[in-house]
């Protein structure tokens, strides 16, 4: 019993805290945000080519000289080999190496039709809101793996703010929320 007249106070101190000051924090909602381009054919480029620090046309331009084998069953050893030298070929002029290509790959590996996918972590924000206003975003944790822009909502409000997001070779920030655009 004492655990819930805890609980409710600090709810009541906060609540009046933020009415104190006049703001409130209101979650925002995040959907989707894991579509692919239509040329990688389900392959999260993307955020492939952010974690092996190359422009994604880098990457696909990389890709377009392997050829892909059976999702289910995956490569024959040769096969591995010839598609992994294509790659390096390609890619070793940018700074990548083989050991970064293989912890790129092994991290973005899934397959789609087991409704898999890729590594993905949630991004947490609050809208900050002022005299019935949304004033600005504050991202808690901006989370990973957006391949695309992710629907952004936030409920009781009709705008639909746009995120920004950030690539690159850190796992855990790769495809996260780097910004929110107040309208």
């Amino acid at each position: 019993m004492r655990s819930i007249f805890v609980i409710l106070t600090l709810t009541a101190v906060l609540s009046h805290a933020q009415s104190q000051s006049g703001f409130t924090r209101v979650p925002v909602v995040f959907s989707g945000g894991h579509e692919t381009d239509p040329r990688d054919h389900g392959r999260p480029v993307v955020l492939i080519a952010g974690a092996l620090g190359v422009p994604p046309e880098v990457f696909r331009d990389a890709f377009s000289r392997v050829h892909p084998a059976d999702p289910e069953k995956g490569p024959l050893p040769g096969e591995a080999q010839a598609n992994k030298a294509a790659l390096l070929a390609a890619l070793g002029k940018y700074g990548v190496t083989n050991e970064r290509l293989d912890k790129v790959s092994d991290y973005y590996r899934y397959v789609a039709s087991r409704h898999e996918l890729w590594p993905t972590q949630p991004a947490v924000a609050y809208a900050i809101v002022q005299s019935g206003k949304i004033v600005k975003y504050e991202i808690v944790n901006g989370g990973s793996g957006y391949s695309s822009t992710p629907e952004t909502t936030v409920p009781g409000f009709p705008i639909h703010p746009l995120a920004e997001l950030f690539y690159g070779k850190d796992f855990k920030k790769n495809g996260s929320i780097q910004s929110i655009a107040i309208h």
